[in-house]
């Protein structure tokens, strides 16, 4: 197995573990910012004079939380003056395997549609059983070989 094969196996794994351990999390419905202060019993007024704020960039802040505005930045200021600390992730609803297996299957689907669309121009279509068979063996390569182009529209 190639260096590359073996790097890329370590990274789909990462994705994987972390999207296993947060798995059930969901953003409480005030939003993290005032759930957790209001989980210290800390004010707004308290957590603005710990980040040199005004309590109205407080509840700003907290409002653009909850409207998806709030920037990274603002996460991690308030979680570390709440002694937290942010984390972040982007996490696939599947595992990694399965969400490339998904788009190779589109990719060698419409690939072997298009084939046997030109096929039946010449009166030569496949059987539903060959069509299947192509398709799964496209699949395959496709998993296994992962061209850059598996993720072109």
């Amino acid at each position: 197995m190639s260096i590359k094969k073996i790097v890329l196996q370590q990274i789909q794994s990462q994705v994987d573990r972390a999207a296993e351990t947060v798995r059930g999390l969901s953003v409480p419905k005030d939003g993290w910012i005032r759930t957790v202060r209001k989980s210290l019993g800390m004010s707004g007024a308290q957590l603005a004079r710990r980040m040199d704020l005004t309590r109205a960039a407080i509840s700003n802040t907290e409002k653009a939380e909850l409207e998806g505005r709030v920037t990274i930045k603002a996460m991690r200021e308030a979680a570390e003056a709440m002694d937290c600390r942010l984390v972040y992730a982007i996490v696939p609803e599947k595992d990694i395997e399965t969400l490339i297996r998904k788009r190779a299957r589109e990719k060698a689907q419409a690939k072997v549609k298009k084939v046997n669309q030109h096929m039946a121009l010449e009166a030569q279509t496949l059987t539903s059983d060959r069509i299947d068979f192509e398709i799964e063996r496209l699949t395959d390569e496709l998993v296994k070989n992962l061209p850059a182009e598996l993720w072109n529209d």
